[in-house]
């Protein structure tokens, strides 16, 4: 029986080395923290796991990702107070189990509520990474007997090779990120600064000087753009953004979208029709940040459209979801350039020039609807038109 669990113990180990190459290789701070979850519940016999990060700005542990995504979006930016096991674990940097966590007085009871998830026992270790803390890693509910110091080994060789990797992964996303953005403003700046040098002539008109004040205005505008949705950006790809789940109404959220782009459609006399069945059940969802996505694709839609063409909002209810489609008779998208969309900065050779835009809007609304479980397509031909497909679960909890 000896020899069968060290065979096992061993089994785990050269488990944990081969998984060791897969973090080291994974930058998405998304898809690092959920191959990690998974990998927890799956060495220490557990029926879940789950990671809390530590916020070294507020000071504070908040629930970052768990082995089933249905709970992550239910929990995710839930703070987990110091008093809890986890907070233990934090302030104390050292591993916990807990065999009956309802006769421990530190037991979080309402992450069980919220979850509907009844917990049993539990195990958790510091993850730590040049000394410093990033956060805490559990497993929940022992499928056969309790959790024993080999557990907690195997976890800690795991959480070393694990706080390493978010910590990488962060400093990537920061540099890779800023670097990107320090390229993108390098154009509206050398255009700023050009113009500056060239006002105080007097050689040049009043009409001149004029439309160069304009461009500088128009140039000055973008950074501000650029700036705002680079912030936006980055919290979301840091993980630091919380998203704020409540029950409300989609017929009147794309309500107040159509209110808001409706003068600037008039404007170009593009006319906006919604298809939205008024018995759409309640969705569970970040009301603002959809609202957000909503604005910036049913904007583009009329920015990017043919004077007196047509914008199409389209709501399907779905088994255990919706589809919203937004559908324009605009300038389209090249086929070559479809898979790129939603990457950062990325714009259409084919409007580029001749519209503005900061190019990362379809990026910031893409990583949204991810972290809403749900998903986001286009399918566009050049001078006819885009359609926009966004699917929603209906309900964000398992």
């Amino acid at each position: 029986m000896e020899n069968q669990n060290n065979q096992t113990l061993l089994l785990k180990y050269k488990r944990l080395a081969e998984i060791s190459r897969d973090l080291a290789s994974m930058l998405d701070i998304s898809t690092l923290l959920r191959h990690i979850v998974r990998v927890a519940a799956e060495i220490s016999d557990s029926e879940a796991a789950s990671i809390l990060l530590y916020d070294q700005e507020n000071h504070v542990l908040q629930f970052e990702a768990a082995s089933n995504i249905a709970n992550t979006q239910t929990m995710l930016g839930m703070v987990i107070p110091e008093n809890s096991i986890a907070g233990w674990v934090a302030i104390n940097r050292k591993p916990a189990i807990v065999d009956d966590v309802h006769q421990d007085l530190r037991f979080f009871s309402r992450v069980e509520e919220a979850l509907n998830f009844p917990t049993r026992s539990l195990a958790a270790i510091p993850l730590i990474a040049s000394d410093s803390l990033i956060g805490v890693l559990e497993v929940v509910n022992k499928r056969n007997g309790e959790y024993s110091d080999e557990d907690i080994q195997l976890l800690i060789a795991l959480g070393a090779q694990a706080a390493v990797a978010i910590h990488i992964s962060r400093l990537f996303q920061q540099t890779n990120l800023i670097a990107d953005f320090v390229h993108e403003i390098r154009t509206p700046l050398a255009s700023i600064n050009t113009l500056a040098f060239i006002l105080p002539k007097t050689t040049i008109s009043d009409e001149q000087r004029q439309q160069m004040c304009q461009t500088i205005q128009t140039e000055t505008q973008r950074l501000s753009d650029l700036a705002t949705s680079f912030l936006d950006l980055a919290s979301l790809e840091s993980g630091r953004v919380r998203f704020r789940m409540s029950f409300f109404d989609i017929h009147a959220l794309l309500k107040e979208v159509i209110d808001l782009i409706a003068p600037k459609a008039k404007e170009n006399e593009i006319e906006i029709l919604a298809e939205v069945p008024a018995d759409l059940p309640p969705i569970e969802a970040d009301r603002e940040k959809l609202k957000q996505v909503f604005i910036n694709l049913v904007s583009n839609a009329v920015k990017y459209n043919r004077q007196l063409g047509k914008v199409w909002i389209r709501v399907r209810p779905q088994e255990a979801g919706i589809q919203i489609e937004i559908e324009d008779t605009g300038l389209g998208i090249p086929e070559d350039q479809l898979a790129n969309l939603f990457e950062k900065f990325f714009r259409a050779r084919n409007v580029e020039r001749s519209i503005s835009g900061t190019g990362l809007g379809l990026s910031i609304s893409k990583r949204i609807i991810d972290n809403h479980a749900g998903t986001i397509q286009v399918s566009s031909a050049q001078d006819k038109g885009t359609i926009f497909r966004i699917w929603l679960p209906l309900v964000q909890s398992a």
